[in-house]
C-alpha cells in the first residue's frame, strides 16, 4: 500500500491585529449606545441592559489576547461592529481564494513542488465565500494546478477531515500529490455585538501538502493513522446560508451568525475528544508517553489543558501542547495547522505527534504523525 505523508505546510497571516483592549473598547462603546437607545425598554424590564466586556473576562474565558483580521476598521467601529470587506468583481480573484493561494505557495515552495505537480486541491474550511463555483477550483486555477478540486466543510475539523481525505486519495493511487488549504475569514460570521463570543475568532489561511512517500522531500511527516468522528449537536450553530436572502447585520439576526452554548460544548466535547484520542492511540499501539507533542485545535485554552491532561494523565507542558490561541484566537479549521506549522521544526527522526481538531457538528479528527528525517 502507498504510504501518505505530509510534505510541507504553509501559513498566511493577515497584517491587521486587534488586541483585546481594542475589542473591549469598541464593544463597550456599542453597548453604551445600545443601552441609551433602549432605555425605556430596559427600565420596563422588556429587555436586559447590555453589560460591559473586559480584557480580564476574555482572557479567563478563552486564553485569547489578540487576533488577526482581514479588516480591522469595521471590527472596532462601534457604529459598524463587523468587518468591511468590499465585494470584488467576478473577474477578480476572490478574497478567500487569494488567502489560500498565499498559504499554498508557501507550502509548495517548502516542498520544492511545482503547481503542475499537484493532482488535486481540497479547500476545507468553515465558511466558504460562495456556494459555487467551488472555491477549490478557483484556487486550483489561480495556482495553475491540473487534476481536480472541490470544497468541503466540517467546521473546525475541516483540516483534519481534509488531511484524511487527501491521504485516502494517495493510498488508493487516485493522486500522488494533494494540496489541502484552509482559508478562514472567521470574523465574517462572528457577532461582534455578543459579549459572550465577540472575542473568539480571527482570520488566517493554512495549507498542507499530502503526498506519496516515494516523491516526498526527505524531511516529511509519515501519517501513521487518522480517525474522524461526528455527532450531531445544536450547541454550536450558524444558520446563515443561501436560503437566508438578507445579509446578516449582526444585530437582531444572531442565529445567522456564530452562536454556541459554551458550557455545554466544553462539557460534551472534552470527554468525546479525549476518549477518541485514547482509542486511536491504542489502535496504533502508541503509548501516550511516545507523543512528543500535541497540536490541538486552538479554540479554548482551558479545553486544551483538560484534553491533554486526560490523554497524558498529567498536566501537559507548553512544549507538549503549544498554543497559538493567544495571538491568533480561534481560527476554526486552521488552528491546529498553525500550531503544527509553527511548532514542529525541532522534531528528530522517529518522534511522534498528534494533530487534533474538534468543533461544530460535533466533529473531531485526529492525525498521528512521525518525523521521517
Amino acid at each position: 500500500m502507498i504510504t501518505p505523508v505530509i510534505s510541507a505546510t504553509g501559513l498566511w497571516t493577515p497584517p491587521n491585529s486587534v488586541s483585546n483592549e481594542e475589542l473591549v473598547e469598541s464593544y463597550n462603546a456599542w453597548s453604551d449606545k445600545w443601552n441609551a437607545e433602549h432605555a425605556a425598554d430596559i427600565e420596563s424590564g422588556a429587555v436586559e441592559a447590555k453589560t460591559h466586556s473586559s480584557v480580564e473576562f476574555i482572557e479567563k474565558a478563552s486564553g485569547i489576547k489578540s487576533r488577526f483580521v482581514i479588516d480591522k476598521s469595521g471590527v472596532i467601529d462601534p457604529e459598524l461592529m463587523r468587518p468591511s470587506i468590499p465585494e470584488r468583481p467576478n473577474e477578480e480573484i476572490s478574497v478567500l481564494a487569494e488567502m489560500a493561494v498565499k498559504a499554498a505557495r508557501q507550502a509548495l515552495e517548502a516542498a520544492g513542488r511545482d503547481p503542475k505537480d499537484i493532482d488535486a486541491v481540497l479547500c476545507a474550511a468553515s465558511n466558504m465565500q460562495r456556494a459555487y463555483p467551488a472555491m477549490a477550483v478557483e484556487i486550483q486555477d489561480a495556482l495553475g494546478c491540473d487534476g481536480f478540486a472541490f470544497d468541503m466543510n466540517v467546521a473546525c475539523s475541516s483540516a483534519t477531515f481534509g488531511i484524511q481525505t487527501a491521504a485516502d486519495y494517495v493510498r488508493s493511487g487516485s493522486a500522488k500529490s494533494v494540496l489541502m488549504v484552509n482559508p478562514e475569514i472567521c470574523s465574517g460570521h462572528l457577532n461582534f455585538t455578543d459579549r459572550d463570543s465577540h472575542f473568539i475568532f480571527g482570520d488566517v489561511a493554512t495549507a498542507v501538502l499530502v503526498e506519496a512517500e516515494d516523491i516526498a522531500p526527505a524531511k516529511h511527516w509519515k501519517i501513521l493513522g487518522t480517525k474522524l468522528k461526528t455527532q450531531f449537536s445544536n450547541n454550536i450553530r450558524n444558520n446563515f446560508g443561501f436560503l437566508n436572502r438578507a445579509a446578516p447585520e449582526g444585530i437582531g439576526q444572531a442565529d445567522k451568525l456564530f452562536v454556541q452554548e459554551g458550557r455545554k460544548v466544553f462539557k460534551e466535547v472534552v470527554p468525546m475528544v479525549a476518549t477518541m484520542i485514547g482509542e486511536e492511540l491504542e489502535r496504533l499501539s502508541i503509548e501516550p508517553t511516545e507523543l512528543r507533542r500535541m497540536w490541538l485545535h486552538q479554540a479554548n485554552a482551558n479545553m486544551n489543558r483538560l484534553i491533554s491532561s486526560k490523554v497524558l494523565g498529567r498536566e501537559a507542558s507548553d512544549d507538549e501542547s503549544p498554543t497559538v490561541l493567544d495571538t491568533y484566537a480561534n481560527t476554526s479549521s486552521a488552528g491546529s495547522i498553525i500550531a503544527f506549522h509553527k511548532h514542529s521544526d525541532d522534531f528528530a527522526a522517529g518522534e511522534k505527534g498528534l494533530i487534533c481538531s474538534f468543533g461544530a457538528g460535533y466533529s473531531a479528527g485526529t492525525v498521528f504523525v512521525e518525523r521521517a528525517a
